[in-house]
């Protein structure tokens, strides 16, 4: 499979048109943790066929970070700069493993113009699956126990908690689900540009008492979609010294492991 992807201007330069822009997002183009995410989700989409590209030098961060830290001005020139590459390529749809950048390009970017059909990685996912086009095999987490994190920007701010459950159901494992979930979900303590902080005086880190929520169900795995709460889940297993019976994957590499 492993073939290599083209960019926008490669399409471009052919005359035509992909099926999806792939946005890779600084986490997943920079960290090497989530590095591991973009190469499962790339693999199933050649798997499904789907004819996708991305944007590589010509992609810059949405400006989430920036935005949520305050600063306005600093957000509005990074997103014109992507807006611009976007419409200049004539960007229909988007499909994103990062729910900061979903949640950015979808419902702030419209006001400065920029009008796309943005899927998070789970939904586009979920649709290949219901379309056929990916099929799970099963078996290899049958009798695993996963619980599933909902990340703030996937869930309460855009209501979606049923791709990522739809995704892990076919994968026959057991799934667990924390106390607080859905609607009444926690944060993984990296939202809100906390990520690159460090964090105010208090008397419990947040991603500790999430992690501590997931250890609660004595799970094999604790699923994520979203690379920055992978990260505080995987801090937050090693702090409390359980990194050799917890794993902790995004769905992508979950669902490529059984593809």
């Amino acid at each position: 499979m492993n073939q290599p992807i083209k960019t926008m201007a490669e399409f471009a330069a052919e005359g035509k048109m992909p099926e999806v822009l792939f946005w890779v997002g600084c986490a997943g183009s920079f960290d090497e943790r989530a590095k591991k995410i973009t190469k499962a989700f790339a693999l199933l989409l050649q798997k499904a066929g789907v004819e996708f590209a991305i944007l590589g030098q010509e992609e810059n961060c949405t400006g989430d970070p920036a935005k949520r830290a305050g600063n306005e001005f600093l957000f509005q020139m990074q997103a014109m700069m992507n807006i611009e590459t976007l419409n200049n390529y004539g960007v229909k749809t988007i499909v994103t493993a990062c729910p900061h950048c979903f949640n950015t390009l979808k419902n702030e970017y419209p006001q400065l113009g920029g009008n796309y059909e943005v899927l998070h990685h789970t939904q586009f996912l979920h649709k290949l699956l219901n379309e056929g086009r990916l099929k799970v095999e099963g078996g290899k987490f049958k009798g695993k126990k996963i619980v599933f994190h909902d990340p703030c920007y996937l869930g309460r701010a855009n209501g979606e908690y049923e791709a990522p459950r739809a995704i892990l159901a076919k994968l026959e494992a057991d799934l667990a689900e924390m106390k607080r979930c859905r609607q009444n979900g926690f944060c993984c303590g990296a939202g809100g540009a906390q990520m690159f902080k460090e964090p105010e005086k208090g008397t419990k880190d947040i991603n500790i008492e999430r992690t501590e929520e997931a250890i609660e169900n004595q799970p094999n795995i604790i699923a994520t979609s979203c690379p920055f709460c992978n990260t505080m889940f995987i801090d937050g297993v090693k702090i409390k010294e359980k990194e050799k019976e917890i794993l902790v994957k995004d769905i992508a590499e979950l669902l490529n492991e059984e593809i």
